[in-house]
């Protein structure tokens, strides 16, 4: 790290803070050269997630539009609605991909409420699937009820 006193390309670290929920890191240096002391903070770099929509457009990640979507299946049941976006967040930017369908974000959101409790589950895929009738509805809750008697 450049010293901004006299720019000696090497300074060694005093002191270090975690900062902002563990999100980034203060430092505290100090210049080998002048022994100026100066603050640097790092920071963890995410990947900008393009989301492409069911109609072909492109949007960024937005990371409180579907903790809303959650947010309204998982009213009033045991379920950490923050925790599991956070979860799905990480798994995103883990996965290293740039863009991701909005579907395949669905399908990933629904597979984790399936575990964590049905009728959250049921509540997001009613709406995510779009169930035009009440056919559909009853469709989609013997198939799970199917696979529950299975387990």
């Amino acid at each position: 790290m450049k010293c901004p006193g006299c720019g000696y390309p090497e300074s060694k670290v005093i002191d270090s803070r975690p900062v902002t929920e563990g999100n980034s890191i203060r430092r505290r240096r100090e210049c080998l050269a002048c022994q100026k002391r100066f603050t640097t903070f790092e920071v963890i770099e995410t990947v900008q997630i393009i989301v492409i929509k069911k109609n072909g457009g492109k949007e960024l990640f937005d990371k409180q539009k579907l903790l809303a979507g959650v947010l309204k299946a998982t009213e009033k049941r045991p379920v950490d609605a923050l925790r599991l976006v956070d979860d799905l967040e990480a798994e995103l930017q883990n996965s290293l991909r740039q863009e991701v369908s909005s579907t395949e974000i669905g399908e990933m959101v629904m597979e984790k409420l399936k575990e964590l409790d049905k009728v959250a589950y049921v509540r997001f895929a009613s709406v995510y699937r779009e169930f035009k009738d009440i056919e559909t509805f009853l469709a989609e809750l013997n198939g799970l009820k199917d696979r529950s008697a299975k387990e």
